[in-house]
């Protein structure tokens, strides 16, 4: 079972931990384990209460009402928070779905964001706030690798399903050829450019996770593409990822590539002479293929 310490619960849940102490104190809410120097340590139970609250109290419920309810009765009105208010807490929901794994908390919450607002904006103002929150987590080492891997999984069919929906593009050329380096195995990044290359009308070729760099190649001599998209995501080192990026302008230097992903992100600099960083993908393969 993880422990988080109370500052923890305040990045997850939102809540102030000024309050948490409060409403533990006045209400009862918690029952952390304190250290000999009287640190609190939380567990499991007490942050799925917390967010569980939290999400209540944003949903309008007064926290007088909330401290005189069961877990499952937490649990119960959580799963019934929607509309506009769903659209605000989605986040916290998407993170007690994941903890306690969830599936149709998971899947409701998704649903309801993407027929709300769509994919795209569900990805880029719910889902990265959600996967940025939820690196607390890793840090503390709080997430066991079979909830890492349930809410990837998730998301990836979600993606796969709403691309699913999309014409196939009948155009002859290919403007986006998108590929992870053989090192790479997370693609839900990936997958998400494909789907706004495919909202827009381009003609992807999605070729996903781990491609050796010779089969990348062969392929890019095959289909000849108007770019490359790619995501790096793993931890390499430096000049391993500078010499990949240099390497492939060189043997396909009239093909440019976009890349992103928090390693590019981070080194920019390291490869920015041979690669464009992805900002607007849509804009920005139209503006290169133009």
């Amino acid at each position: 079972m993880a422990e988080y310490k109370i500052r923890d619960l305040e990045v997850l849940s939102g809540i102030k931990a000024h309050t948490i102490r409060i409403w533990e104190k006045r209400y009862d809410l918690f029952s952390p384990e304190r250290t000999d120097t009287q640190i609190r340590s939380y567990s499991d139970d007490d942050l799925t209460r917390c967010i569980n609250i939290s999400i209540l109290n944003r949903c309008g419920f007064k926290i007088s009402k909330i401290a005189t309810m069961t877990d499952r009765e937490l649990h119960d009105n959580v799963m019934e928070c929607n509309g506009k208010n769903a659209e605000d807490v989605a986040v916290e929901r998407l993170i007690v779905a994941m903890i306690e794994m969830d599936e149709r908390l998971f899947h409701d919450t998704l649903n309801d964001l993407i027929q709300s607002v769509g994919l795209t904006l569900t990805f880029t103002d719910k889902l990265i706030p959600f996967l940025d929150r939820i690196g607390i987590m890793w840090l503390v080492g709080s997430i066991n690798p079979s909830q890492e891997h349930f809410m990837s999984n998730l998301i990836r069919q979600k993606v796969i399903s709403e691309t699913d929906r999309l014409p196939i593009s009948q155009k002859k050329t290919v403007d986006a050829l998108l590929f992870l380096p053989e090192h790479e195995q997370h693609e839900i990044s990936l997958l998400f450019y494909n789907f706004m290359l495919r909202d827009k009308g381009f003609s992807t070729v999605y070729l996903g996770q781990s491609v050796p760099y010779d089969a990348l190649i062969s392929c890019v001599e095959q289909l000849a593409p108007r770019t490359m998209v790619t995501a790096w995501l793993t931890a390499v080192d430096d000049n391993f990822m500078q010499c990949y990026f240099k390497r492939l302008r060189n043997e396909c230097t009239k093909i440019p590539v976009l890349a992103g992903g928090v390693q590019v992100n981070n080194r920019k600099d390291l490869v920015k002479d041979f690669i464009h960083e992805i900002s607007d993908l849509p804009k920005q393969v139209e503006a290169l293929i133009s």
